[in-house]
């Protein structure tokens, strides 16, 4: 099974972030340039995972584990200009003991025009790149709600605060 019934409501969660088209993230002609969407999606799924409490260097440093990308897809639906306000709306497409995917939509704020739409899939590896399970507190992590602007961080129950 890739997940628990309960679990259900972890793939209708999204996160959202929002950005601004900077000036170097565009070409002559002030459109942006294609491989900034990737560089957005992960700045979507690193804040996807701090609205839950960790960080991807908590994973790293306390857990020996890291999500490599293995896969990444987007399909480009409209230009995005520079200065243009975007929200990156983030969530999880499908969640399994090794692996992870994560689905983006972004969004251009001042008129709601879906400028892309992808999704990553990552790998949980160790340092030395051997693929590993996904720790579990990290897993019960994902699978909370986000974390309300001025909460308190949550912090792995084997990780307890110095």
């Amino acid at each position: 099974m890739m997940y628990q019934p309960e679990e259900d409501a972890l793939f209708d969660e999204w996160h959202e972030t929002i950005i601004r088209v900077r000036y170097s993230e565009t070409d002559k002609m002030g459109v942006v340039y294609h491989a900034n969407y990737l560089v957005w999606f992960e700045i979507g799924r690193t804040e996807f995972c701090r609205a839950r409490g960790f960080s991807y260097r908590d994973m790293e440093e306390n857990e020996d584990a890291f999500l490599v990308v293995a896969e990444s897809y987007c399909r480009y639906k409209a230009a995005a200009y520079y200065d243009d306000e975007l929200m990156v709306r983030t969530h999880i497409t499908e969640k399994r003991r090794r692996s992870l995917r994560f689905g983006y939509e972004i969004i251009r704020v001042s008129d709601g025009q879906i400028i892309a739409e992808g999704e990553t899939g990552h790998v949980v590896t160790d340092s030395r790149g051997h693929v590993r399970s996904f720790p579990e507190q990290y897993n019960a992590l994902l699978a909370a709600h986000p974390i309300l602007p001025g909460q308190a961080e949550r912090v792995p129950e084997n990780n307890p605060p110095e």
